[in-house]
């Protein structure tokens, strides 16, 4: 059974902003209960310096680079292949990017059609004409195959796809009219659809599918930045960011946002297979502690023996600026934010091209007895209206011995 989109979110109103608001500059980190072991966050001077790995203008026919939500996965002698996105004003696009972090990596970029997918490292197909893909999540499932999730985008069409591959390389989207996800910007999603998702405003919207494709669903309807993961025993957990609305008169309606009137928040999904996703849960949301501008912008999951570490997109909408908070989890379900505050953090303005935002990949990956983190950097606000020089953007890395105490 569904659990009902209802948010716990504090309502906060003027008489407490300045009490919300309130923080502290120190680092401290207190200890919580993991289980039977107090355990906490390592700290952010345990990262080592970072490396460059990916530029933008190293993408073949140009745009951004970007690896949001998208896996990091070691090779043989220090190579890596880094799943990776091409967006900007450019066709979005999947890729890949293999080498050693520091020298110059081989990319490709995907291959696409609507027919059987071609012969090339990369490529997919049953892919409507237009559609194009993004935010790519890999999977090696148990059973052997490979599975790839993207949001693809094309007129009218803003949804989230699974395609399928027997050799890792060509790939079949298995059904582009039933996707997994829905965004409200998606053709088939209806007014009444939206308002039982809470989007209120868009009440009025027309649905426009095409023959045969069915509306959209209230129950699958979310913002974008997804991760999906396979659980052991075959099932699979999805995050996603989901909006929630606020009007102008709440403390929360940030105008120069991109984005204005909805916090972003974090739900999670259940499924058998991986295609079929239903238990939706809100999980994550600003609560009394954080500032008034706090919004979570992505969840990217790593399972170890200790539970589920996450890395949650820290938002926060006046500064316009996004940050790698450490949280955890045992079941996927409750939660915990012991540090609110940055991991990993940016860099100054001038030294790396991180200074105004972190963008998560798909995990953390122990290869090697460390920790890698390959992560987007950016050095533009994230409604794109300031920056520290020349916008870019730039898939980097980083490792640490350790990811708690």
């Amino acid at each position: 059974m569904n659990t009902p989109l209802q948010s716990p979110l504090q309502v906060i109103n003027r008489r407490n902003f300045l009490q919300v608001c309130i923080g502290t500059t120190a680092f401290t980190l207190p200890r919580f209960s993991f289980g039977a072991e107090a355990v906490h966050p390592s700290n952010p001077a345990d990262w080592s310096k970072r490396t460059i790995v990916v530029r933008s203008e190293d993408l073949p026919g140009g745009g951004m680079v970007q690896n949001f939500t998208s896996a990091a996965e070691p090779l043989s002698n220090d190579r890596w292949r880094l799943w990776i996105s091409r967006s900007g004003k450019v066709p979005f696009n999947i890729g890949i990017a293999e080498g050693i972090p520091g020298e110059k990596m081989t990319i490709h970029m995907a291959e696409l059609s609507s027919g059987d997918p071609v012969d090339a490292p990369l490529s997919i197909g049953n892919l409507p004409d237009g559609w194009r893909p993004v935010q790519g999540v890999h999977l090696l499932l148990k059973n052997g195959r490979n599975r790839l999730y993207f949001w693809a985008h094309g007129k009218g069409v803003v949804r989230y796809l699974a395609a399928e591959s027997d050799d890792g390389r060509r790939y079949r989207v298995l059904d582009p009219l039933r996707p997994c996800l829905y965004h409200p910007g998606d053709r088939t999603v209806s007014g009444a659809a939206a308002a039982g998702a809470g989007l209120g405003r868009m009440a009025k919207k027309e649905a426009k599918p095409e023959p045969n494709e069915p509306l959209a669903p209230a129950s699958l309807i979310t913002n974008d930045a997804t991760n999906v993961y396979q659980l052991a025993d075959g099932s699979f957990e999805l995050f996603t960011a989901s909006l929630l609305e606020v009007g102008k008169d709440d403390p929360r309606y940030i105008a120069h946002d991109n984005c204005p009137g909805w916090v972003r928040v974090i739900d999670r999904f259940s499924s058998e297979d991986g295609l079929q996703w239903t238990d939706r849960r809100r999980v994550i949301v600003p609560d009394e502690r954080d500032a008034i501008d706090q919004q979570f912008y992505y969840l990217a999951v790593t399972y170890t023996e200790r539970g589920r570490i996450g890395i949650l997109g820290h938002y926060r909408l006046q500064a316009q600026t996004m940050d790698l908070e450490w949280c955890f989890s045992e079941d996927g379900i409750k939660w915990q934010r012991p540090a609110r505050m940055a991991w990993l953090p940016r860099s100054s303005p001038g030294v790396l091209p991180d200074s105004y935002g972190a963008y998560a990949s798909h995990n953390l990956v122990h290869h090697g007895g460390k920790w890698h983190f390959f992560y987007t950097g950016v050095n533009d606000a994230h409604n794109h209206k300031d920056s520290h020089g020349a916008p870019t953007r730039v898939v980097m890395h980083t490792t640490a011995d350790r990811i708690w105490k």
